[in-house]
């Protein structure tokens, strides 16, 4: 029989078993695991982490102990919470991005012109996250850190990053994940959701009223790298005491898109 054509010294039949590895369902679960904790479920019972996460007890039980051996959960024997080391897990992917640091200036220079709190987020599934923030004054009741995560579909970086979406992966995420009303404001339609990240696709800006929380306002714009592809979104917020929401567009947007593409510009110039 004739041997294996070779590319590399690798076998064709070799690195094709290497390349169709099977889902490390024990990774899988300990991932899960860490992300039932959020603001709202700081501290959990072992029983509520095997509801939260679809897993057994016994699972659970595993998984946690392994987790608190390797110091990144902590217990008080009947509580679990997550300890500081789990920042770790997403400093390699911050640091490599490469984002925080380049956009961080610009944040400060946007929050002392603006006069408001500025920040940049990532989409991550259902929600984004905050990579970087320049907090000027305390608005919503939540404080808001790199690392904090809201709904998408509430937010107007969420909205700004959704519209980048194509049309499959849009109605997927509409009809994947449930949504909630925050406020009275907050669009939870599909159909409506869908118009208006249609109408942020267009104007290449988002606008979101109070619908996060009652009497916060905050309006956002895409980030792109050298490529043209949108990485980020940057965006700022105010109280509705500020004034209306023309008021808004009109003495924030020009800052707001003059920071972003002065972001691009720096982004246009880094290693692909």
């Amino acid at each position: 029989m004739a041997a294996c054509p070779r590319v590399g010294g690798v076998s064709e039949s070799v690195e094709s078993a290497q390349t169709s590895v099977e889902p490390v369902q024990s990774l899988i679960r300990g991932l899960s695991v860490i992300r039932v904790f959020d603001a709202d479920h700081a501290s959990l019972t072992m029983s509520d982490v095997a509801r939260r996460a679809g897993l057994t007890r016994a699972t659970a039980r595993r998984i946690l102990h392994t987790l608190a051996e390797l110091g990144y959960v902590a217990s008080d024997g009947r509580n679990f919470s997550l300890r500081p080391k789990v920042l770790e897990l997403g400093h390699a992917f911050l640091s490599s991005m490469g984002l925080p640091d380049l956009v961080q200036p610009h944040l400060e220079q946007l929050t002392e012109d603006a006069r408001e709190s500025s920040s940049v987020a990532v989409l991550d599934g259902r929600d984004i996250i905050y990579v970087a923030r320049v907090a000027r004054h305390r608005i919503m009741a939540v404080a808001i850190n790199v690392g904090t995560r809201f709904p998408a579909y509430t937010t107007s970086m969420g909205r700004v990053l959704l519209a980048q979406l194509s049309e499959e992966e849009l109605t997927s995420y509409l009809q994947t994940y449930e949504r909630q009303a925050f406020t009275s404001h907050t669009i939870t339609d599909a159909g409506q959701l869908r118009d208006e990240i249609g109408r942020v696709r267009e104007q290449g800006w988002a606008l979101v009223d109070q619908e996060l929380e009652e009497g916060l306002r905050s309006i956002a714009a895409p980030i792109h790298d050298r490529h043209g592809q949108v990485v980020a979104a940057l965006n700022l917020s105010a109280s509705s005491r500020r004034g209306d929401a023309a008021e808004v567009v009109e003495h924030l947007l020009p800052l707001l898109l003059a920071t972003a593409a002065g972001i691009d510009a720096d982004l246009s110039l880094t290693a692909s």
